[in-house]
């Protein structure tokens, strides 16, 4: 095994005003919970920065977001811009240098009684007054450079923007809760499709509405992601279409925001879709994500593409191992790409005339990218040891820290960079190890596995985060295995078809060679897991016994069931097609086969709003744990704490509290021998 001390972040110049106030008790779950967190930032031409920032509301209900202007130059504390108990959020310049957001809060010259999303306009001086809002909200997509807006927002099926209002309040009169399918999806995520058709519309200088897509159906625009060109003159967007087998496909096309003349520039195929257009700065390039269809041998693989708006072929970007997030076109023309890149990130800078690609900055997780005229950029910075913050990167002096409200100013341990050969191949992860961990004081030991598949353990993280469980004494490993984001096309692939057994057999060669070390305790182990790495938890379980607990968060169980009631079914069905026609594959893979075999204490954690892995998998996985269990009912170890407000994400503070609460008492009952949990919640 080798071992790497994790490196400083961000930079030795950066600003110390978070270190020497920063939160440090990690033992306290509700104040860390409480911790301010920065989640998005924007930046003006000449150079303002405004972050939105969340913070918990007293009774732990929700995250409240408000706005804050942080000094360029990263010297001076933030200022607070905005206080409505609704919040804001989405911070966006104008081209006269206003500040836009969304919030519901109440509008000082009346208006609606409904708590919906406005956009609201806040000068260089003055207040804050409304720009445009609908019966169903409005979410800004763009600003064109005279000020004109591009939003979204829904109106009940069949209707108008202009009589969306009176037909709301008659069905909320009505109780009437109905929704009329014809076809494929019906779910997303945690809302459902069908009830709703999303639109979009152009808002003028003056506050006026058009709708630019009149009479879509319930699907078209139902995920849609949109931009509008600078002169305003153009809108790109997504544009969905249902073709046989449930399927969907989703294309790129150009509204005339004149005439509303809809032409095709990326057409969708069966072997792939395009989604997130981005227009440059003249207007005169795209940038669009292309993805091609996952099948039984490939997953999805996502390409960048730039193209000519006035025809020619488009170029593709050359971005080597990086899994692309977020995407910002630079003043010299340039495309800025962030992403994963090989358990960090960096940030790229692609030449849109030959797709080749430099570093910008690596050594971290970058996101919310903001580039100003003067080719500063703005972003937030995170990695596993450090919260988002926010950042100035220039070519000169690198990556500096803006002073912002919230951080970290210590760890309960330390993070190194862990590796293992597992057939050839170098398998790494991070360690993160109790402070006071030693060959006569041996930390327990937790393997987490991270969801997606695709996805990787680069960064911060609030749902799951690893300093909690060493406060208490663990040492946690958080492996980046087969199929994880940031190791190229190869890296996606290894292992697919999601195939358990390659996973657990690169993270458990990782986490045998990490126990070698004196400080950790090999006889005191737990392993836990979200999403796809909930679906590990759950088939490790039915494999082995070598774990003292585990915990599996909105995991999968039954595949056969899954595959057909998740939001995602058409993408699961193709890839791993019906039981009947790859009856090995269901037989070895899917969890549910071996419930007699599991031994080991679970807990079972999920959300009732989760339709991306539905509750009837937690539900069945809980009938098969207690209907199997041959003991005494009071004698049964297994436990399930279920979130009945949650989604797939558990973001309710109070429900984020009693989730760590439980989590970490029903390892320490059984892994470190603690007092059971009692029938009745303490928390």
């Amino acid at each position: 095994m080798t071992t790497f001390d994790a490196a400083s972040s961000p930079s030795d110049s950066d600003s110390d005003s978070d270190s020497d106030s920063g939160f440090t008790d990690f033992s306290d779950i509700d104040g860390f919970l409480r911790i301010p967190r920065v989640a998005s930032v924007a930046a003006s031409e000449d150079g303002r920065v405004v972050a939105a920032i969340q913070e918990a509301d007293e009774p732990g209900a929700k995250l409240v977001s408000s706005l804050w202007e942080l000094d360029p130059a990263g010297e001076q504390p933030a200022r607070r811009l905005t206080f409505s108990a609704k919040g804001e959020s989405s911070p966006r310049f104008a081209p006269d240098g206003s500040l836009l957001f969304s919030s519901s809060r109440p509008d000082p010259e009346g208006g609606t009684e409904e708590e919906v999303a406005a956009i609201w306009r806040l000068p260089r001086t003055g207040e804050a007054q409304v720009v445009a809002t609908a019966a169903k909200g409005l979410s800004l997509l763009g600003v064109a450079a005279d000020g004109t807006l591009l939003a979204a927002t829904s109106v009940l099926p069949g209707g108008s923007l202009e009589e969306d209002a009176e037909r709301r309040t008659a069905r909320k009169e009505a109780k009437q809760t109905t929704i009329w399918h014809t076809g494929m999806p019906i779910r997303l995520w945690d809302h459902e499709i069908g009830d709703e058709s999303r639109r979009l519309v152009l808002v003028s200088p003056e506050g006026d509405l058009t709708d630019l897509t009149p009479g879509v159906g319930t699907v078209t625009l139902y995920a849609a992601s949109a931009d509008l060109s600078p002169d305003g003159a153009t809108v790109a967007t997504s544009w969905t279409q249902r073709v046989r087998g449930g399927e969907t496909r989703s294309s790129i096309v150009l509204i005339d925001t004149a005439t509303l003349r809809r032409t095709v520039l990326c057409a969708a195929d069966e072997t792939a879709q395009f989604g997130s257009p981005l227009f440059s700065r003249d207007g005169e390039r795209l940038a669009v994500i292309r993805s091609t269809a996952s099948s039984p041998t490939d997953t999805s693989y996502s390409r960048l593409e730039i193209h000519p708006i006035g025809g020619g072929a488009p170029v593709t970007a050359q971005l080597g191992d990086l899994s692309l997030t977020d995407l910002e076109w630079a003043p010299d023309g340039s495309l800025l790409v962030a992403g994963d890149l090989y358990s960090s990130g960096a940030v790229l800078r692609v030449d849109p005339a030959t797709g080749e690609a430099t570093t910008v900055v690596g050594d971290g997780v970058f996101s919310s990218l903001a580039a100003t005229a003067d080719g500063t950029l703005y972003a937030l910075r995170n990695d596993v040891a450090t919260p988002s913050g926010p950042v100035r990167i220039t070519a000169d002096a690198g990556t500096t820290a803006l002073q912002a409200p919230g951080g970290v100013s210590a760890l309960p341990g330390t993070l190194q960079w862990v590796e293992a050969d597992v057939d050839g191949l170098t398998v790494g992860g991070w360690l993160c190890v109790p402070a006071g961990a030693s060959a006569d004081d041996q930390a327990p030991v937790m393997l987490w596995i991270h969801g997606g598949p695709h996805g990787s353990y680069n960064a911060w993280s609030w749902r799951w985060c690893p300093w909690l469980a060493v406060e208490r004494g663990y040492a946690v490993l958080m492996p980046d295995p087969a199929m994880s984001t940031g190791y190229g096309d190869a890296g996606l692939n290894r292992g697919w078809p999601r195939r358990p057994d390659v996973v657990f057999r690169e993270c458990e060669t990782l986490f045998d060679a990490v126990l070698e070390r004196p400080e950790l305790d090999g006889s005191r182990t737990a392993m836990l897991g979200a999403s796809f790495g909930g679906f590990m938890a759950n088939w490790i379980a039915g494999h082995t016994d070598r774990f003292d607990a585990i915990v599996t968060h909105a995991g999968l169980w039954a595949l056969d069931q899954q595959h057909r009631t998740t939001d995602a079914a058409a993408s699961k069905m193709r890839v791993h097609r019906h039981e009947d026609e790859d009856p090995d594959w269901y037989r070895a893979y899917s969890p549910h086969h071996e419930v007699e075999a599991i031994t080991t204490p679970m807990l079972i954690t999920h959300g009732n709003r989760d339709y991306r892995v539905p509750i009837s998998e937690a539900l069945r996985l809980w009938w098969d744990l207690v209907s199997t269990w041959d003991g005494e009912p009071q004698d049964m170890p297994h436990r399930f704490l279920q979130l009945t407000s949650e989604n797939h994400w558990v973001l309710t503070p109070s429900n984020a509290l009693a989730w760590n609460q439980a989590v970490l008492a029903f390892c320490d009952q059984h892994v470190l021998g603690a007092d059971p949990i009692p029938e009745v919640l303490p928390w």
